[in-house]
């Protein structure tokens, strides 16, 4: 079980975590579409992913909700001019934060807490690494549909491309 205290300070403190990002953000000075954007543009940017970790952690992984979210988190950045490596570098550094936070601040005030952080780490892992792979999908799809929009390629060229079966149903 997690602890209830540390899902809750997922949501109560999301700007705090959300700065944060920012500020390695910034020391990450190569992730030039990033610096780009003003400080309360990137703290805004940062801040959705922390109540989401929190549900995670408070009522289970839901792949549906989780993959929903980094799926359109990939389409926007795809779309503002992001590449999906620097994306998935912003996601671990949040991911750092998280874990920096638990390690230093959450499981060093009793044993218990350090026990319950093992699992809390477990989980939070599996939601990063589930992000990462759905913010690949959406940048995939959203690559297919430009592609497919305003390229017209061969439908040859797609199959190759684009193994997965999800680009080739019809859209609803």
């Amino acid at each position: 079980m997690i602890d209830r205290t540390l899902i809750d300070t997922f949501n109560i403190r999301t700007r705090d975590f959300a700065i944060k990002w920012k500020n390695q953000i910034r020391k990450a000075t190569h992730l030039k579409h990033y610096q780009e954007l003003d400080d309360d543009v990137l703290i805004d940017a940062g801040s959705s992913i922390f109540p989401l970790l929190s549900h995670t952690l408070d009522r289970g992984l839901d792949r549906s909700r989780v993959g929903n979210y980094f799926v359109k988190l990939g389409k926007q950045r795809l779309q503002a001019g992001f590449t999906v490596s620097e994306v998935i570098y912003g996601l671990n550094i949040a991911q750092k934060v998280v874990f920096e936070y638990i390690m230093t601040e959450f499981a060093p005030e009793n044993s218990m807490r350090m026990y319950q952080s093992l699992g809390a780490l477990n989980t939070i892992s599996e939601f990063f690494l589930l992000g990462s792979l759905y913010i690949i999908r959406g940048f995939l799809e959203e690559t297919y549909n430009k592609m497919n929009e305003h390229d017209k390629a061969a439908v040859e060229l797609f199959r190759k491309y684009f193994k997965d079966d999800f680009f080739f149903k019809a859209n609803t």
